[in-house]
């Protein structure tokens, strides 16, 4: 049983602890929805809408798309059947995690600071992300490493990315895709025919 389940449970349910993101959920499970129209939809204001997409996305229940300044979101019916599943198997949820024994050998050599190589190996085993972290700081830490994965000065195509992205987490490679360019780590061309390892200095990681 991951270890990480409890967490992740619990951080999924206190997401959706609160009547708007419930109802702005709801709305999205029936198309995506830009913040302007989910936020004449409840009648909240735009901030106060951002916020509570930005939890839910957190929480790995939305996915956001940018199309120009505009912001689209859209349920993520894999986060969402994750946590049901979570929720099924909340009574085997173990009550004391046992130490796991593996080569991390990798993850002290990329020479982060020790709460990040904690974060790695705590979603990882053998070189594979074993599920994909619902708080944002520890998300970033995932996808800084999955970009240690792409070459600089490099173009990939989106097939390519996938290649690489299935290799870790077959799981979701879409989300983490999606990720990786939101959060700066990748670039993508215009239409999304292209994409490139961006410069370290020029990595953007939204919280």
């Amino acid at each position: 049983m991951d270890t990480e389940q409890p967490e992740d449970v619990l951080y999924k349910l206190k997401a959706l602890a609160d009547e708007s993101r419930l109802t702005l959920l709801r709305l999205l499970t029936e198309s995506e929805h830009s913040v302007g129209d989910l936020a004449q939809r409840i009648n909240l204001g735009e901030p106060t809408v951002s916020h509570h997409l930005t939890r839910l996305r957190e929480a790995g229940l939305v996915t956001l798309r940018m199309a120009g300044n505009q912001r689209f979101y859209r349920l993520n019916a894999s986060g969402l059947a994750n946590f049901k599943q979570l929720v099924a198997d909340i009574e085997h949820f173990p009550p004391t995690s046992e130490p796991v024994v593996e080569d991390d050998a990798w993850i002290a050599a990329l020479g982060w600071d020790a709460e990040d190589q904690q974060i790695l190996r705590a979603h990882t085993h053998g070189r594979k992300l074993t599920n994909i972290p619902a708080k944002q700081k520890k998300l970033i830490v995932v996808l800084r490493w999955l970009a240690t994965l792409f070459q600089p000065d490099r173009l990939y195509t989106e097939a390519e990315v996938n290649t690489i992205l299935k290799s870790v987490y077959a799981e979701d490679y879409v989300s983490l895709r999606r990720d990786l360019v939101d959060c700066g780590y990748l670039r993508r061309e215009r239409g999304g025919g292209k994409y490139w390892l961006a410069p370290a200095d020029q990595e953007v990681a939204n919280g």
